[in-house]
């Protein structure tokens, strides 16, 4: 299926309406592009990684705030240089950033509507398979799909267990979410 322009708009549309399919539409269109980009900056697959999330998150929250006069992966790359940007003074400076309550208080809100077809499936699953796709997922998503499945634990809780800020707990658990199924589905052929 080719992606236009006007489904990306279209998506966009849905996504700032809270639609959890359109939010996954756009991290998986342009996962890689970010991810890309900011491991030639990087050059650390990490580094490169965890960026990306946080620009997910970023733009998420302030999805409101794009004007579809810029193209979504321009905007999505400059949020993405702009932490980069940001990540790189906080270390030369090496002074801590204090998160304000307000910052806390402002959360990414995507409605947990029940579960997804990836949910249904990880139910489905005979367990020992289930298990031996999570092992082939990075440490910290194997951590996302044990607090959400297996420890069944609520967003608010993966926060505070995780001690971050809730969009990237869902940006996470969606990147990995989508990582596990492709693993199965590969398993599966």
């Amino acid at each position: 299926m080719e992606i236009t322009k006007d489904k990306i708009s279209s998506e966009i549309t849905k996504a700032k309406e809270g639609s959890q399919s359109a939010y996954n539409f756009l991290l998986n269109t342009f996962w890689n592009e970010v991810y890309k980009f900011q491991l030639k900056r990087t050059k650390d697959e990490y580094d490169a990684e965890e960026i990306t999330i946080q620009t997910f998150s970023k733009a998420f929250d302030k999805l409101d705030t794009y004007k579809d006069s810029f193209r979504f992966n321009t905007w999505l790359i400059t949020i993405s240089k702009n932490i980069h940007i940001d990540i790189l003074r906080k270390r030369a400076s090496s002074i801590r950033s204090q998160i304000t309550k307000k910052d806390e208080d402002q959360v990414y809100r995507v409605p947990d509507e029940g579960p997804t077809p990836e949910d249904v499936l990880i139910k489905k699953q005979n367990l020992a398979e289930l298990l031996s796709f999570i092992k082939q997922l990075k440490p910290h998503y194997q951590e996302m799909i044990n607090l959400r499945y297996f420890q069944e634990m609520s967003y608010k809780e993966m926060e505070e267990e995780l001690n971050e800020p809730m969009s990237s707990v869902k940006v996470k658990l969606l990147r990995a979410r989508r990582l596990l199924a492709d693993i199965i589905k590969n398993g599966k052929e």
